[in-house]
């Protein structure tokens, strides 16, 4: 018995070394890129594809809630910004036929891919959707926001290293990456 208890308490401590750093990317670091098929058509794309332009990526899917809170102002966002910042979509863990039917509802037009298994979702280590990254010419992170944006003029404030303002925090008033920790990502 003391045995079990030993090795329980072992694998805990195991398992919370191993879970307990902050997770995310670290600003300033490459953001990973995975090549995946494109919606609604069937062509493919890559973080690398956008390569020299700022991108912000916003990770979600149809059965997100937040994500359909949050997405008339990213199309808003896209459509007022377009050249400056390209905003890409990525569908993660979700039925096609639903992310499809998630996009026309909400007109939403800018670039998608599909990460069907979630595999790239976890590569840039969302801990949940929506999650956006806003990264910068060379590919690497600026900043990264865990939660849906609640408006226009949060993603503004969130996109603002790409827009040329300079402010860059998370649009939520507080300056951190809208993770509740208070600090950047």
């Amino acid at each position: 018995l003391v045995v079990i208890g030993v090795v329980a308490l072992l694998g805990f401590l195991a398992w919370g070394l191993l879970n307990s750093g902050e997770g995310g990317i670290a600003e300033g670091e490459p953001v990973p890129s995975a090549t995946l098929p494109t919606l609604p058509a069937g062509g493919q794309k890559s973080l690398e594809d956008y390569r020299g332009e700022w991108v912000l990526l916003n990770v979600w899917a149809s059965w997100c809630g937040p994500c359909r809170e949050e997405s008339p102002a990213l199309e808003q966002f896209e459509t007022a910004n377009r050249g400056d910042i390209a905003v890409v979509g990525v569908d993660t863990r979700d039925l096609t036929d639903d992310a499809l039917r998630f996009l026309d509802k909400y007109g939403i037009g800018y670039d998608q891919l599909r990460d069907a298994d979630g595999r790239y979702a976890d590569e840039l280590k969302t801990t949940g959707v929506p999650e956006s990254f806003l990264v910068d010419p060379d590919g690497n992170l600026a900043a990264q926001r865990k939660g849906p944006f609640r408006s226009l003029g949060d993603i503004e404030r969130f996109a603002a290293p790409a827009l040329g303002d300079g402010s860059g925090d998370s649009g939520d008033g507080s300056g951190d990456s809208g993770d509740g920790s208070g600090a950047d990502q």
